[in-house]
């Protein structure tokens, strides 16, 4: 009897430009080198190493601000390079497209502190020069440090900063999408006309928040607008995202988590009137890796003497807006009373293996390596027949991958699991052509016709 193929399992590399990341004291190990984050040959490196390995893309996180809720201070972040220093994520990308002919590029960017009629072109300008690989990450903060040092007081409220965001996106949409026709640039060398003004049109935005009254000012890159990634998972960052997402980052500690979390997001999709398989999801996790089981077992040992306990709190407060620094480090989790800190605990679990409670110090050794996801540490093919199963369990599409140390994790990666899912028909063995967006979905450059931004595309001209 014929067997079922396996599912394609689709990887990104989860990076920042920063030191550390994720995993708060792993900068000290002496393989790790993310602290050459200012250094454009880590990143070209990154690139090729991701591209060799077949990933979709690197996904570059980004902050504009500081984890200063921990001891009410910068002093925890700072001693530790909690994500700062940290610099900007946009222009690491030119340097990587150099050097890759595939790699796709997610880089976060808010819509709280720009606007989005200079953000449009910087959009479209790297849409051009990576020829069409670029996906944006839309973030709308979650930092009070980042609205106090824009001349805040302090951020939008939670739901409110999605309506602000919607409109941004209506913005970008618009100009990206309904400024010019495809046939404005002519570049008529004998009529020394290079754009027909007939064909580029004014946007006429005028909103809550935004008043974009002209035309957009690059012409239409390969994908127009390039992959909307998004992040968000609350209901309100759900809904958002069904309208305008088509790859989803998540994080969940198990498979039974994770499948709850990618059916609210299909669900949702489908429900905005999508396919509910038109978005991608991937989830986070760290791969730590090895020729053999033990060797991996032995590396992982290794790495966690270099973890940060104030470290991990610092970014943990920052996360969930709670003071960690203020209990015991051996104090029961239940014993945090918040809200927002009670959800996401549950997002880790319960009780230890002996049946008692998790405490403080449980969370900071949990988000020591990775942050917030799982991690896997194991042989190649006991990775892949891992991942193979949370494919199947969940219905996620790939894996945003974290790291213990760079570029090593990622060159494991490569090196061990990549070719055991190969051997289970579970992993492309050739990049798809074109564009990020055809590499995702194979339906072309520009933005499907069920998508939320299409609806502001010209529409095409009619002779006559």
């Amino acid at each position: 009897m014929a067997t079922t193929p396996a599912r394609q399992i689709r990887f990104n590399a989860f990076d920042m430009n920063c030191v550390g990341h994720q995993s708060p004291g792993l900068w000290r190990h002496p393989d790790d080198r993310s602290a050459d984050y200012t250094k454009l040959s880590y990143w070209t490196h990154l690139a090729q190493t991701c591209e060799r390995g077949l990933f979709d893309g690197i996904f570059i996180a980004d902050v504009l601000g500081t984890y200063d809720v921990y001891g009410s201070s910068n002093d925890a972040t700072l001693r530790q390079g909690t994500q700062v220093p940290v610099n900007d994520p946009l222009l690491l990308v030119s340097a990587m497209a150099l050097v890759t002919e595939h790699l796709g590029f997610g880089v976060t960017a808010g819509t709280a502190y720009e606007h989005p009629y200079p953000f449009a072109r910087r959009l479209s300008t790297l849409d051009h020069l990576t020829e069409g690989r670029v996906g944006w990450n839309v973030v709308t903060g979650y930092l009070p440090s980042a609205a106090r040092n824009m001349g805040q007081e302090d951020q939008l409220e939670h739901d409110e900063r999605y309506n602000h965001a919607d409109e941004y996106l209506e913005v970008v949409y618009k100009l990206l999408e309904g400024s010019w026709e495809d046939g404005a640039v002519v570049r008529d060398r004998e009529s020394g006309v290079f754009t027909d003004p007939a064909k580029v049109h004014d946007i006429n935005h005028e909103g809550k928040y935004f008043k974009v009254p002209g035309i957009h000012i690059s012409e239409p890159s390969p994908q127009r607008t390039p992959v909307i990634y998004q992040a968000g998972a609350s209901p309100r960052g759900i809904a958002f995202a069904a309208e305008n997402a088509e790859a989803v980052f998540v994080g969940a500690p198990t498979p039974e988590k994770l499948k709850a979390t990618v059916t609210r997001i299909r669900d949702a999709a489908e429900a905005a009137g999508r396919d509910r398989h038109s978005i991608r999801i991937y989830t986070l996790l760290t791969i730590i890796t090895a020729a053999t089981a033990e060797e991996a077992e032995a590396k992982h040992q290794d790495y966690q003497r270099y973890t940060s306990d104030e470290g991990a709190l610092a970014l943990l407060s920052g996360w969930m807006g709670v003071d960690l620094s203020t209990y015991n480090l051996d104090e029961p989790l239940g014993a945090v009373k918040s809200n927002a800190i009670q959800s996401a605990a549950a997002n880790f679990q319960k009780v230890n293996d002996d049946g008692a409670p998790w405490t403080v110090r449980d969370i900071a050794a949990s988000a020591g390596i990775g942050g917030l996801g799982p991690r896997l540490v194991g042989s190649g093919a006991e990775v892949a027949e891992e991942l193979i199963r949370w494919v199947e369990k969940t219905d996620v599409d790939g894996f945003n991958l974290a790291y213990a140390v760079t570029p090593g994790t990622f060159e494991d990666v490569v090196e061990y699991v990549v070719p055991e899912l190969q051997k289970r028909g579970a992993y492309p063995t050739e990049y798809a052509p074109g564009t990020l967006r055809n590499k995702l979905f194979g339906a072309g450059d520009k933005l499907p016709e069920d998508h939320r931004g299409a609806k502001f595309r010209l529409a095409p001209a009619v002779n006559g």
